[in-house]
């Protein structure tokens, strides 16, 4: 029964971490277009442009907000790096471009927010699970762990 529980918590950790990637890959490319004009993008003037046309407060911190949240944030979801902060701040950033950019439609064909909803509602369950076995907070936080002594918790997958 054992062998069961091992091979379910290594396919939940194998989907945690496809999730994390596919999620971080579009968080960089979008955020590398609003931040530096990579991929196509018009880059940060761009951005802060856009933001500032549309009535974002700020509009400069706001890009800066969206687009870190995007490129730094896709970058830590693919390594699993602050996997739970990454998340919600993703999370976070879509639910604004889904209602503040894209709220006059549902779908996509129509502008609307189906796709930044989707990565935001994927983003935030991220957040809500963690990054998984195969990621950097595993081994960062097991070894700050292990250096003050408190236990380590699901180290071994525990039969289910």
């Amino acid at each position: 029964m054992a062998q069961q529980g091992t091979v379910q918590a290594t396919l939940q950790d194998a989907g945690l971490l496809v999730s994390r990637s596919m999620i971080g890959v579009v968080g960089i490319y979008h955020g590398g277009q609003k931040l530096f004009g990579m991929f196509g993008g018009g880059g940060f003037d761009a951005t802060v442009e856009a933001m500032g046309g549309m009535g974002m407060p700020l509009p400069t911190m706001s890009a800066l907000a969206a687009g870190s949240a995007e490129f730094f944030g896709g970058i830590a979801l693919v390594l699993g790096l602050l996997t739970r902060f990454a998340g919600a701040n993703f999370a976070f950033t879509m639910l604004v471009a889904s209602f503040a950019v894209h709220g006059g439609a549902f779908g996509a064909q129509n502008g609307g927010m189906e796709y930044p909803l989707t990565l935001a509602a994927v983003s935030f369950a991220i957040a809500l699970t963690g990054s998984g076995r195969f990621s950097l907070d595993r081994v960062l936080f097991a070894k700050i762990r292990e250096r003050f002594g408190a236990p380590v918790p699901m180290l071994k997958p525990q039969a289910v």
